[in-house]
């Protein structure tokens, strides 16, 4: 595990040269870094903290796929997962910019994909509900019926486990019981 500021592409390409000097590559690049907004509508967004957000949330994606890809493109196999969100399916009052990154995310992880595919590397993308964390303040919603972040891990590992000749592009992970 290596930890950067995934908004500072100099910081990303650091990582990734140093991930290849000292294990020869990289099998695996899980996307997970992300911030949200959902305290008022996009028109009384602040517009840093649009930018803020979407740096984080796509532009990060993008650096970390642009840094690492060509390490697993050179050792011909790979899995790039981006964890998204349901609410890159759903709309999201109060919550434009975050639901606009996530969407954003997907298809872009669609793409990437159909890119990678001819050189062996997997592209996933996971998009959980409700997962208990510090994200967001999840206000009205049962701690304990929500997604734990065990539970996002347990998909990612099942993703990166699956039998070589193929892959699965999409999760969208619920609780089972209504938070």
């Amino acid at each position: 595990m290596a930890e950067c500021d995934v908004t500072n592409l100099r910081a990303v390409e650091s990582v990734a040269a140093r991930v290849q000097r000292d294990f020869g590559g990289a099998d695996i690049l899980v996307n997970n870094a992300g911030v949200g907004s959902f305290a008022a509508p996009l028109h009384q967004m602040p517009p840093d903290a649009w930018d803020h957000l979407l740096n984080t949330n796509l532009r990060g994606v993008y650096y970390c796929i642009r840094s690492f890809a060509p390490i697993m493109i050179a050792a011909g196999r790979g899995h790039i997962v981006n964890i998204s969100s349901l609410a890159g399916k759903n709309p999201l009052p109060n919550g434009a910019a975050y639901a606009a990154s996530k969407w954003g995310l997907n298809g872009l992880s669609y793409s990437v994909a159909e890119e990678l595919r001819r050189h062996n590397i997997r592209v996933s993308v996971v998009c959980p509900g409700s997962v208990h964390t510090r994200l967001s303040p999840h206000e009205g919603k049962d701690p304990k019926k929500m997604l734990q972040p065990e539970d996002v891990a347990h998909i990612v590992a099942m993703l990166v486990t699956q039998e070589p000749q193929s892959f699965v592009s999409e999760v969208l992970l619920r609780p089972t019981l209504k938070p």
